[in-house]
């Protein structure tokens, strides 16, 4: 059975006036139109492609890469409503549909939106959601603290940045613990600071206490290689300084440049820190 929403191999099986016609296993058969045909194939090649309804509902393969697969979330813009709902850019020719009844509130054209991909088993078609927070639940988890984790940023507040994480759960950057501009529908990797006791999840997006420090380092020493070998912040710099400089907190820099102190990589001056063969 083919797969809606996903990518999958399949064979060459014919060339046709129309394109080429693909085929599974089980005999199924979709075409590819010749648009996203390939310079050179033969008979019996595999190709990997991405299969969907076309506007006449019927099953269509295309190379193109869409913005969002079955069961995850994208950021989509919003192309066009009519009185049944929205249809997003995602990136193949059909435009996505979102009914209202799957809006968490009304979208408008020209504007940005976090939707969930799913197959609706009534209808057999792709559909886009809005209301994320059904497809998503902190109820059992398989992640623990320190794990690294793949995040989309949902919106901004006052506590910070509040994110789906691994496609699965919720999670929050707490302000204090950004030192980067982010925004709505970045994907991001992250880490796991803490799991609270009712499994709400803190994230941080630099690896969080002893774990830091020799990212941290390594990124701090290629910024000084970067910066010519030398760098005008320290020990004592002002923390906002090393914010908008390097996006670390001070205790991490702190600790970055102890590391590569320690490693006989940097010297500290008072003016700044340099390579070791700069000083």
């Amino acid at each position: 059975m083919l797969k809606l929403g996903e990518y999958q191999e399949l064979t060459i099986l014919r060339d046709t006036e129309p394109g080429l016609f693909l085929g599974n296993a089980e005999e199924d058969e979709v075409l590819l139109p010749n648009k996203y045909r390939p310079e050179s194939f033969a008979i019996g090649d595999t190709l990997e492609v991405f299969v969907y309804l076309d506007y006449e509902e019927r099953p269509v393969a295309t190379t193109l890469h869409p913005y969002v697969t079955l069961n995850n979330f994208g950021y989509l813009h919003c192309a066009d409503v009519n009185e049944y709902g929205a249809f997003m850019d995602w990136g193949v020719q059909k435009q996505l549909f979102v009914p209202f009844k799957e809006q968490a509130r009304p979208m408008k054209v020209g504007n940005w939106y976090i939707v969930y991909l799913y197959l609706d088993e009534q209808t057999n078609r792709l559909v886009g959601s809005s209301k994320t927070n059904k497809f998503l639940t902190n109820e059992t988890l398989d992640v623990e603290k320190y794990d690294k984790v793949a995040i989309l940023v949902t919106h901004l507040t006052d506590k910070g940045a509040n994110a789906i994480v691994n496609g699965k759960y919720h999670g929050l950057i707490y302000i204090d613990d950004i030192f980067e501009d982010i925004r709505t529908g970045d994907t991001l990797q992250a880490y796991i600071k803490k799991i609270r006791s009712d499994n709400k999840i803190d994230l941080v997006l630099q690896a969080p206490g002893y774990r830091s420090i020799e990212p941290n380092a390594n990124y701090v020493l290629d910024e000084i290689k970067a910066a010519g070998g030398f760098l005008p912040l320290h020990d004592k710099s002002d923390p906002e300084t090393i914010k908008n400089e390097l996006g670390l907190s001070k205790k991490s820099f702190k600790k970055a440049i102890g590391s590569l102190y320690k490693d006989k990589q940097i010297v500290i001056k008072e003016d700044g820190i340099s390579l070791l063969d700069e000083g």
